[in-house]
C-alpha cells in the first residue's frame, strides 16, 4: 500500500493476534482508534475500507458513519463462526461488504447486508490450478518433502514452533531422508524462526512462498489461517495445528464458536477434508501418528490432493483485487458519472 502512495498511520501486521492473546494488545489498538478518529474528523475521506479484524474495524467503522463517511468491508468478519449476533452491529456500519468466501455472500445477504463474493485475494491470478493436483503412485515416504509453515503472528511461531521441529524430528527418525522446507512470513521472521531452531532439526528456509513451495512439497504442516487455502490450490495434503489456551477454550470457546470445523479448509468442505489439531492439541503423539499413516497410504494422498484443487478451484476464478477496487469506485460515483 505504501508503494500505491498510501500514507501509513501504522503498521499492525506485528501487533496481530488472536483469541486470548490478543487481550495483551489492547491498549495498542485502543490508541490507535482515537488517532484515527482524529484523522476521519480533520481529513473527511469520501470513503473507509476496513479489511478484516472485525473487533478492531467496527470502532473504525462507527466513527466513519458518525462523520457519515461511506464504508466497505473487504474480507467479511467471521460472524458465521462465531458470536453471530455482532451483525446488528455490521448493518448499522456497513455500506458494501466484499466477501472472499462463496458461501458467505448468501449468509449475509440473507441478513440483510449488501454483499458481493469478489473470490479469494490470496488466489489472484491463479490459473488452471487443477495443474497442480498431485499423484503419489509413485511416492515413497522414506523421501518424503515436507513444508512447515509456523505461521506470520509472533504469538503462533511462540506456540508452534517447538512443537513442530518436534514432530519434524520424529518423522527424521522413522523416515531418515526426509527433508524439511520452513515458510517464515518475511525476514525477520526468517530470523526468529532460526534463533530457535532446535538442535538435530535440519531444514530449508524460505521467505513468503507458501504456494511454491507447497507445489513442490509431498505434504505439510500448517498453522491455522489463511495460508491454508494456498496450501489447498497446491494441492498439498496438510495437517492444521493451532495451540489456544485451554481454559479459555473450555470457559467461552466451545460456547461462541458455532461451526461443526475450526480450520478454513474444513469449513469451506463441510467435513473433515484434512487433520485439524485445534484449538489446541495436549500432546504431539496423535498429530505425529496421523501424519504417518497418511505418508504411507497413497491412495489417500493422491485423493486428497484432488479434493483440496476441486475445493479451492471457485476462489480463483475472480479477480478479488479488480473487483473490489471497482466496488469502491462505484461507492464513491454511484450515479456512474465520468
Amino acid at each position: 500500500m505504501a508503494e500505491a502512495g498510501c500514507e501509513i498511520l501504522q503498521n499492525t501486521v506485528q501487533k496481530a493476534a488472536m483469541a486470548h492473546k490478543a487481550f495483551a494488545q489492547i491498549g495498542h489498538f485502543l490508541k490507535l482508534i482515537i488517532k484515527i478518529k482524529r484523522v476521519l474528523k480533520s481529513q473527511k475521506p469520501d470513503l473507509v475500507i476496513v479489511c478484516d479484524s472485525p473487533a478492531f474495524n467496527f470502532h473504525i467503522a462507527k466513527a466513519a458513519k458518525k462523520a457519515k463517511i461511506k464504508t466497505l468491508f473487504y474480507v467479511a468478519p467471521q460472524l458465521w463462526a462465531w458470536a453471530p449476533w455482532r451483525i446488528r452491529k455490521l448493518r448499522k456500519r456497513c455500506d458494501k461488504l466484499c466477501c472472499i468466501l462463496p458461501f458467505e455472500q448468501q449468509w449475509f445477504s440473507q441478513r440483510f447486508i449488501d454483499t458481493t463474493f469478489v473470490g479469494n485475494p490470496l488466489l489472484d491470478g491463479l490459473e488452471n490450478i487443477a495443474q497442480y493436483k498431485k499423484d503419489y503412485a509413485n511416492f515413497d515416504p522414506n523421501s518424503a518433502h515436507i513444508a512447515i509453515m509456523p505461521g506470520s503472528r509472533t504469538a503462533e511461531i511462540a506456540s508452534l514452533w517447538k512443537p513442530m521441529q518436534q514432530i519434524a524430528k520424529r518423522l527424521k527418525k522413522k523416515y531418515p531422508r526426509i527433508t524439511f522446507t520452513t515458510v517464515a512470513v518475511d525476514e525477520k521472521s526468517k530470523l526468529t524462526l532460526r534463533s530457535l531452531q532446535e538442535i538435530g532439526f535440519k531444514c530449508n528456509y524460505v521467505i513468503g512462498s507458501v504456494a511454491e513451495t507447497t507445489r513442490n512439497a509431498d505434504f505439510a504442516i500448517v498453522a491455522s489461517g489463511s495460508a491454508t487455502l494456498q496450501v489447498a490450490a497446491a494441492g498439498c495434503p496438510m495437517v492444521i495445528m493451532y495451540q489456544s489456551s485451554r481454559l479459555v477454550w473450555h470457559l467461552l470457546g466451545w460456547w461462541l464458536i458455532k461451526t461443526n470445523f475450526l480450520s478454513l479448509v474444513n469449513i469451506l468442505a463441510n467435513c473433515q477434508l484434512v487433520p485439524e489439531f485445534m484449538p489446541y492439541f495436549k500432546s504431539m503423539d496423535p498429530i505425529v501418528s496421523t501424519i504417518e499413516k497418511l505418508l504411507e497410504n497413497r491412495t489417500t494422498l493422491t485423493q486428497t490432493s484432488t479434493d483440496l484443487i476441486r475445493l479451492t478451484t471457485p476462489l480463483a476464478k475472480s479477480s478479488a483485487a479488480k473487483q473490489t477496487a471497482q466496488i469502491a469506485k462505484d461507492l464513491l460515483n454511484p450515479t456512474g458519472e465520468k
